[in-house]
């Protein structure tokens, strides 16, 4: 990496104009590469790099708004102290130093009876390494604080992967253009990986067939050519459906199967205990759909599949993934570089140095209790010695960054009574005043992407990624790193990694393997990674093979939601409706709900219904409708149409809370039980009711 002092070495400069690399920061599996051009100290230009096969010189609707980020009246810039109850976000400015000396000898009167009642709590708000979790991490070792264990998002299907690939590994994104069948498998990607859209729709245009599996008929699945809206967390047992009628109609590769499966025999025998008559009543779909899409997969080669991460998101999200893994071993698909899978593609970036990064050699050899991110209310509100806290201290005080909880995790009315406590001390690096920042003791104005440093990876393509700043901080914000230093000065940590600036933790970022050079000079470098990776095995397993079970693997199974009619009965007679909360178009998260341009086209919060369900209830569209369970309701708008299969609605997320006209958002309804594997939650496993409501105070008509 080139210091400070030689950044504009690495622009290209043209009538006065600076040229600079960055990366988009979002938690999102595209990265894009991002050209910024910079004249008299403001951005004028904000475009994808037409350079990086991946982004092709396009951004997404949202980034494509990012300098309405940036320049937001509402930002954050200068350190705030609260000076009212907590939620009502009433607080007066103060100085970095009386805000840093104050957070620091709370912090460590706490860590005098025990470091582990102080837990960090932080996720994607930023994917970088440098503002991520690099100093940071470094801070929470040396304190000896609680560890997170980071489940919002992807945990359940990470661990399906690994189980059977070994690792989080998969296709490259740009060789599904060659792909002659692509199955997009609860994924909405004209909403969350525009790039990938881009390729299959290549493909598309040189006659591939693009099949939809998805509950939700969404803006993706109306484009391909079939859309198959299973039921939520059925994704299993059609997996199972499909590999039944892969076996009995031969459309297998054995050769594959012998050399390059564990387990195959008991899949097997496990698969033909799922005909389709079966796999058809458990997905709500019906047989010739099954029996189409097997004929389809097995008779179509290369056939690829885009795994999301919305399928993983209920009780059985682990073991469906294991299976739809499983189907490119059994057809042979991994011999084509344009087929196989992706779920994740973080398990390729083997040249990047977490360890170094976040340095757990600091911890000197403790074992500091681990909380659940995805039990923040239940955590927060939980006793000492209670099982949340692993029968430990009370959580005493939360530092966040990088996340929106009140937000965006699940069972919101718990995570709110959770920050709202008087006994917790709470801190949050931010941007704005978000429904978070609002329950905060103290809120520190962070920098934006393009203010500061950092380098990325992907989860969706195979390319590493350099972040110059193109701008200085706006106000007396500081980046994440930055505030993480300053805060161990203060803590007394004298260690020298706690002197490392940005620009430091950015070259240690990467093994020598990789060109800083390069990457640099172009903004990216991609990864050595094979062009058809596992067509001779070679998996990231002790044995090189994939994995369907073993000594200590049992097989997978199609496990039912946690809130269903198998599950419970009762429940469901007086819930009938499942729901899923897949994201609105134009929001990430939380991240962009407070952006107006991006605001005003998804207008209020919202709820999908089937035309069935709405005149069963006596909805209309664009009726106020109160959607509802055991665990609170949420005032939203009904959307009446083509979108919502029968007996599921989707509340579309993830609003503020304090935007919404009840102060809710869908995570009131939510649930904190978690998924087979990974311990992750399940934001997709639920059921609901709905009734028409009367419009709120203020509402248009």
């Amino acid at each position: 990496m080139t210091a400070p002092a030689d950044l504009a070495s690495s622009r290209d400069t043209l009538a006065g104009a600076a040229l600079v690399h960055a990366a988009c920061p979002h938690d999102c599996p595209d990265t894009c590469a991002i050209r910024v051009t910079v004249q008299g100290g403001r951005v004028v230009k904000l475009q994808g790099d037409p350079d990086h096969p991946p982004t092709h010189g396009a951004l997404c609707t949202k980034v494509s708004r990012y300098m309405e980020r940036i320049e937001h009246p509402d930002r954050v810039l200068t350190p705030l102290k609260r000076i009212g109850p907590k939620g009502r976000g009433e607080f007066a400015p103060v100085g970095w130093d009386e805000a840093l000396d104050d957070i620091a000898a709370r912090l460590r009167a706490i860590a005098a009876c025990d470091a582990q009642a102080i837990a960090p709590y932080s996720y994607a708000g930023t994917m970088g390494f440098v503002q991520g979790e690099a100093m940071a991490g470094r801070f929470w070792n040396r304190l000896g604080a609680s560890r997170l264990h980071r489940s919002i998002c992807a945990e359940a299907g990470a661990t399906g992967l690994e189980l059977t690939y070994g690792a989080t590994v998969g296709m490259h994104l740009e060789h599904f253009a060659e792909s002659r069948l692509i199955l997009i498998w609860g994924s909405n990607p004209i909403t969350s990986s525009v790039h990938f859209w881009t390729f299959a729709q290549e493909a598309k245009r040189r006659g591939a067939k693009l099949i939809a599996i998805d509950p939700r008929r969404s803006e993706t699945a109306e484009k391909c050519h079939q859309h198959l809206a299973l039921r939520p967390g059925s994704d299993g047992a059609l997996a199972l459906g499909l590999m039944h009628e892969l076996i009995v109609h031969d459309w297998l590769d054995p050769d594959y199967l012998e050399r390059w499966v564990e387990g195959w025999p008991q899949l097997r025998e496990r698969a033909l205990q799922w005909p389709p008559q079966r796999a058809a009543a458990v997905c709500g779909l019906t047989v010739d759909e099954i029996q189409g899409l097997a004929r389809d997969y097995g008779r179509t080669a290369p056939a690829a599949i885009r795994l999301n991460y919305g399928m993983q998101r209920v009780r059985g999200g682990g073991n469906a993934v294991r299976l739809i893994a499983l189907l490119p071993c059994l057809v042979g698909a991994w011999r084509h570089r344009a087929g196989g899978l992706l779920l994740s593609a973080s398990g390729w970036n083997k040249p990047l140095r977490n360890a170094q990064l976040q340095r757990p050699d600091l911890l000197a050899g403790r074992r500091p209790r681990s909380v659940n991110m995805a039990n923040i209310g239940d955590t927060l509100l939980a006793e000492a010695g209670a099982p949340e806290l692993g029968g430990g201290p009370r959580i005493e005080a939360l530092v966040v960054y990088n996340s929106n909880p009140v937000a965006i995790a699940p069972d919101s009315a718990r995570v709110a009574a959770g920050f709202a406590r008087e006994d917790l001390f709470t801190v949050v690096l931010e941007h704005f005043r978000t429904d978070t920042a609002d329950h905060a003791d103290y809120v520190l104005p962070a920098t934006m992407q393009l203010e500061h440093r950092d380098v990325h990876a992907s989860y969706g393509h195979t390319w590493l990624l350099t972040n110059q700043p193109a701008l200085p901080p706006r106000g007396l914000a500081r980046s994440n790193a930055q505030i993480f230093r300053d805060l161990a000065a203060r803590m007394g940590f004298d260690e020298p990694c706690f002197r490392d600036d940005d620009e430091t933790l950015a070259r240690q970022a990467f093994t020598d393997a990789v060109d800083a050079g390069a990457l640099e000079r172009d903004g990216w470098v991609k990864l050595a990674v094979p062009e058809a990776p596992f067509a001779s095995g070679g998996f990231s397993t002790a044995s090189g093979r994939a994995r369907a079970c073993g000594p200590d693997l049992p097989l997978p199974d199609f496990v039912p939601n946690h809130e269903c009619a198998e599950a419970d009965p009762a429940l469901a007679a007086r819930l009938p409706l499942a729901m899923i909360s897949p994201p609105a178009r134009h929001f990430l998260n939380s991240t962009f709900v407070n952006i107006a341009s991006l605001q005003a086209t998804e207008r209020e919060p919202a709820l999908e219904l089937h035309p069935e369900d709405a005149a069963a209830r006596g909805i209309a569209d664009g009726d106020w409708v109160r959607v509802f369970n055991d665990r609170g309701d949420h005032l939203c708008l009904a959307r009446v149409g083509h979108r919502a299969r029968p007996g599921v609605v989707n509340g579309l997320g993830v609003w503020w809370r304090k935007l919404g006209r009840d102060g809710h958002n869908v995570n009131q309804l939510t649930h904190q039980k978690l998924t087979d594997l990974g311990e992750a939650p399940c934001f997709y496993d639920c059921l609901v009711e709905v009734q028409r409501a009367q419009a709120p105070a203020g509402a248009a008509a």
